[in-house]
């Protein structure tokens, strides 16, 4: 029989005895794979949505509710801003918007189309926030107004670089800085704001940008919290003779998961070089201590490497751990 009829012939028989063909299963799968991708695109760009929404709120109740009415700056393109707003006449959700510009152009070129995108969005919706919202002047007392207005100030910076957007382009301005000149992005934002914090001293008075300099602690701290999260994460590689031990105390005592490495020992005396596996697992700055007294258990002399991660995603690290 013609193999061509024969193929036709085992098609039909599959449709009558309503089987999908290959073509029908792959198209099937394709169609749910789709599906799967065009659901976590919608979840992420809602949770990025949601981020960037509650952060233009917290940074125009940190500016309304604290800042803005007592003359009060913080450091970046939003310390820029209010000082602008403090000696002249102008709105300052027309300051934030003018001052980020120049920025937002900055990132077209450096990050990205997308990225530009949602930044001047992002801005476009704190200046509105801040120009529309109704928002009560909380306290006149200077040091509350320079912790409280930073730490709103601080989240709401925070949560919008969770969503994928920033409403201060200081720190696009020290990326490009630090790739033309070699240096650290945390040189150059500092650099930036002494420049911010003298023109303030000058311009207000010494005693406004020392409580501004307060304000900016604030925002820095409330910022690295919101970005890195409640916990920080430490990364550990663990080398040592009782490998199989130690990978079975991390899953059953701290209930963490591992990767293993293959590796060979570098300090050789005798010529052969001594196969390893090499552990390493991701805990909890809390988990520090106990990991450690686990270990001495059983080698006290074990090499072991920590790393501090800024954050992570998946793995059984979000889990609780099995035994305390």
């Amino acid at each position: 029989m013609n193999s061509s009829i024969k193929n036709i012939l085992i098609k039909a028989t599959q449709l009558l005895n309503g089987k999908k063909t290959s073509n029908e299963e792959t198209s099937s799968y394709q169609r749910a794979k789709q599906s799967r991708e065009l659901i976590i695109a919608w979840k992420r760009n809602f949770k990025n949505l949601l981020l960037i929404t509650v952060g233009i709120f917290s940074a125009s109740f940190g500016f309304k509710g604290f800042l803005l009415t007592n003359d009060f700056i913080d450091g970046g393109a939003t310390g820029i801003s209010l000082l602008l707003a403090a000696i002249t006449e102008i709105p300052l959700y027309v300051l934030i918007i003018g001052v980020n510009l120049p920025f937002i152009l900055l990132g077209y070129k450096i990050m990205g189309k997308r990225f530009a995108i949602k930044t001047a969005l992002a801005i476009v919706g704190l200046a509105l926030c801040v120009a529309i919202v109704p928002f009560p002047n909380v306290t006149n007392d200077d040091l509350l107004v320079a912790v409280f207005g930073g730490f709103f100030l601080g989240a709401g910076i925070g949560l919008s670089i969770r969503g994928g957007a920033v409403i201060d382009g200081t720190e696009i301005l020290a990326i490009y800085l630090s790739r033309r000149f070699s240096t650290t992005i945390g040189d150059i934002i500092i650099l930036i704001n002494i420049v911010i914090f003298s023109f303030a001293a000058y311009l207000l008075s010494i005693e406004i940008a020392l409580y501004s300099m307060i304000t900016y602690i604030a925002a820095s701290k409330t910022l690295d919290f919101v970005i890195e999260g409640i916990e920080e994460y430490i990364g550990v590689t663990i080398i040592s003779s009782q490998s199989n031990r130690i990978r079975e105390m991390i899953l059953d005592k701290l209930g963490r998961g591992v990767t293993i490495y293959k590796g060979q020992g570098g300090y050789i005396k005798d010529g052969a070089a001594r196969d390893l596996d090499i552990i390493y697992t991701v805990i909890t700055r809390l988990e520090l201590n106990k990991l450690n007294t686990e270990i001495e258990k059983i080698e006290s002399n074990t090499f072991m490497v920590m790393n501090s991660i800024k954050d992570i995603r998946g793995g059984m690290i979000k889990k609780r751990p099995l035994k305390h």
